[in-house]
């Protein structure tokens, strides 16, 4: 019998035991094609590798993710995962959708082909995420209907608004999940259910979906696989309670790890999925449940049945890890081919833009002015009772707060009061929307962070303790037409161009890696406190995401799922 490659004196992983054998395995035609205790003296080959008694393992899948959360394109996201062992994901283009609509995912997924990283995709299900907002573009049944059809889709994205599923059946999302479940039966739907319990996930549940990637509980982990849930563990669900429950009870075929939101600087420094097996087994789990996690369950949620596992006829992604505790990969093999050595020169290569010209011009806002941070209103001089964004440090949710602010000739005085003030402007030149708020916590003490990187809708986001310096960082995005500029005193401190809808980058990993790490520095510097500033301070106009959010149409009570009232009382 003859194969391409022959690896020899290795431990491999099988993923059917969950546990590791001492053998050997050959490769022909990108699949595997034994794995047993036969080594060259019946298998002839062209290649022939020692395993030295390292470890073989299959490629990492991660089923959920944003690869705009990086900030890059698809290719520079296929050159940042191979290093870490990901050989194949399923991205969700909910960002471009919400900046381009249905040619944002058909260009990211044009952008895709060609990369070495298997990309199968999700069609987003919720753009905009809600009504309460406004986004470039918008998917409804004929965009869905549309991709579904000519592209290759894997799963409809996640469902976010879990609200309107249980309070509105008449509502877009649950004419779209009728709509999938009537005329796609067989499609994998992905969900967002953040801390539902009870009757409302079980209605969430009943229509249709059946998987959960957000902020877990224990409680939260029992009510959903106990209804037949699926989940998709990211690292803020990796606390101890959460692991321990992971390892205690025999759940291995009802959860896998997904990274959701990786930061390029963490790409670089920490690693993406494999960065998740590393500390669960760190946290108590054995690395072969660990790596179940994140080869065999992903893989079996979409269907994936040619990877996943290393066996007869499966496809030959595979790593070879050195220390299997430390999760250390010295080699990544990608349809039996190698496509990374720990030992050899691994370096980016340059491309041309990937996208039409106008998605590098689609910030159409004119400059602002220090009057565009003034809070008018036409309340009678006077003390009032205000609500306030309160942020914090270990979540990305933010609480609602009542603080008191002077109203004084027609404007509310919110730079005399603790508070900052939070400002979006819609930025696609399609109604004219703006909406002020007063922020509070654990955000920025001083200067002004601005951005069209915002969660989900992507308008002009704006954080800030005087106009001055609001009015610079601003104008620095707009002129770029997309990024974060962070500002104090009148002086730039970190500037990041998103120069690709607002919201990617074209620039090799390495250096939007550095040049996010600047801006993560620049943010805590004005006092911000958080474990991941950037994602805290985007998802602020995240209507979906609890509890006081907002966009452009106004402040956003989440669970109410209605706008509310800056100015409460007097």
């Amino acid at each position: 019998m003859r194969a391409d490659l022959l690896i020899q004196n290795i431990h491999i992983y099988n993923s059917y035991f969950k546990s590791f054998i001492q053998g050997n395995a050959a490769v022909a035609d990108g699949r595997f094609l034994y794995i047993g205790p036969r080594g060259a003296e019946d298998l002839e080959s062209d290649e022939v590798m020692d395993g030295s008694g390292r470890y073989l393992i299959p490629g990492l899948i991660d089923i959920h993710l944003h690869i705009e959360s990086t900030m890059v394109t698809p290719r520079t996201f296929s050159y940042g995962l191979l290093p870490n062992g990901v050989t194949t994901i399923v991205p969700e283009p909910h960002e471009m959708a919400n900046v381009f609509g249905m040619d944002g995912v058909k260009q990211m997924i044009r952008a895709s082909e060609g990369c070495m990283v298997d990309m199968f995709y999700a069609v987003p299900s919720s753009v905009p995420a809600t009504s309460l907002e406004t986004s470039g573009g918008s998917l409804d049944i004929p965009e869905l209907d549309e991709l579904l059809q000519s592209e290759n889709i894997i799963c409809l994205g996640e469902i976010m608004n879990y609200v309107d599923v249980v309070t509105a059946p008449d509502s877009k999302t649950n004419r779209i999940l009728k709509h999938v479940r009537s005329h796609y039966p067989d499609l994998i739907i992905e969900g967002h259910c953040p801390r539902l319990l009870d009757l409302d996930l079980q209605r969430v549940i009943y229509a249709g979906v059946d998987s959960d990637h957000t902020h877990q509980t224990v409680e939260g982990l029992k009510a959903r696989i106990g209804a037949g849930m699926f989940i998709e563990i990211q690292e803020k669900s990796m606390s101890e309670e959460v692991m321990d429950f992971l390892i205690a009870n025999d759940v291995s075929e009802h959860f896998c790890f997904v990274t959701d939101d990786v930061m390029a600087d963490s790409l670089q420094r920490r690693g993406h999925l494999n960065h998740l097996v590393r500390k669960a087994i760190c946290m108590g789990m054995s690395p072969e449940r660990a790596i179940y996690a994140s080869t065999f369950t992903p893989s079996r949620r979409m269907r994936l049945h040619d990877r996943g596992a290393i066996a007869p006829g499966k496809i030959a992604d595979f790593l070879v890890v050195s220390d299997i505790r430390e999760f250390a990969i010295d080699q990544v093999y990608k349809n039996g081919r190698l496509a990374f050595d720990v030992n050899d020169d691994y370096r980016q290569q340059e491309f041309p833009p990937a996208f039409p010209a106008h998605y590098y011009e689609s910030v159409k806002l004119p400059l602002l002015t220090e009057a565009d941070f003034a809070i008018r209103t036409e309340e009678a001089d006077g003390r009032y009772a205000c609500r306030v964004m309160m942020v914090n440090k270990d979540s990305t949710f933010t609480r609602e707060h009542r603080g008191e602010v002077d109203i004084r000739g027609g404007e509310l005085l919110w730079q005399e009061s603790p508070y900052g003030l939070i400002a979006t402007f819609e930025r696609y030149g399609k109604t004219g929307n703006r909406a002020y708020g007063l922020i509070g916590g654990d955000t920025i003490q001083r200067g002004a962070v601005a951005t069209t990187y915002s969660h989900d809708n992507h308008n002009l986001l704006v954080v800030g303790h005087h106009p001055q310096d609001m009015m610079l960082a601003a104008n620095e995005v707009i002129r770029c037409h997309g990024g974060f500029c962070v500002v104090e005193d009148g002086r730039v401190l970190a500037h990041l161009r998103l120069s690709v809808g607002g919201i990617l980058s074209e620039a090799p990993l390495e250096q939007v890696a550095k040049e996010v790490e600047r801006l993560c520095q620049a943010m805590e510097s004005l006092g911000y406190r958080h474990y991941n500033p950037i994602m805290s301070i985007s998802t602020h106009s995240l209507p979906v995401s609890p509890h006081l959010k907002i966009t452009d149409r106004g402040l956003i009570d989440v669970n109410a799922g209605k706008i509310v009232s800056l100015i409460t009382g007097k």
